[in-house]
């Protein structure tokens, strides 16, 4: 089956024009970085890739305390420097504990 220049040439018109609208709706991505305070704000999914861990362990990581978070419109955001810090603190005594392992 063939179809005729001039039908494929309009039918691809079209889904470039529809591909263009949705490049304009989706912007820039470096403009739509949510900002508290002048700092990166990060989403559950985010932290959730850095920390390598479930939603689960995250949601337990905010209940007891330990790494701080922001409420926004019913979403919960993360600074990224409390991250950065949340991170430090639990790679240093994780490390610490495997070294205690080690030497045992």
């Amino acid at each position: 089956m063939f179809i005729e220049k001039e039908y494929f040439d309009s039918w691809m018109q079209r889904l470039n024009s529809k591909l263009d609208d949705v490049v304009d709706k989706l912007g820039d991505p470096e403009e739509e970085v949510p900002l508290f305070d002048g700092e990166k704000l990060l989403d559950n999914y985010d932290v959730c890739r850095m920390l390598n861990v479930s939603k689960r362990t995250l949601q337990r990581y905010r209940s007891s305390g330990e790494l701080p978070f922001q409420m926004i419109y019913h979403k919960t955001f993360y600074k990224e420097s409390d991250v950065m810090k949340f991170i430090e603190t639990h790679f240093s005594r994780f490390h610490t504990r495997r070294n205690r392992k080690d030497k045992k």
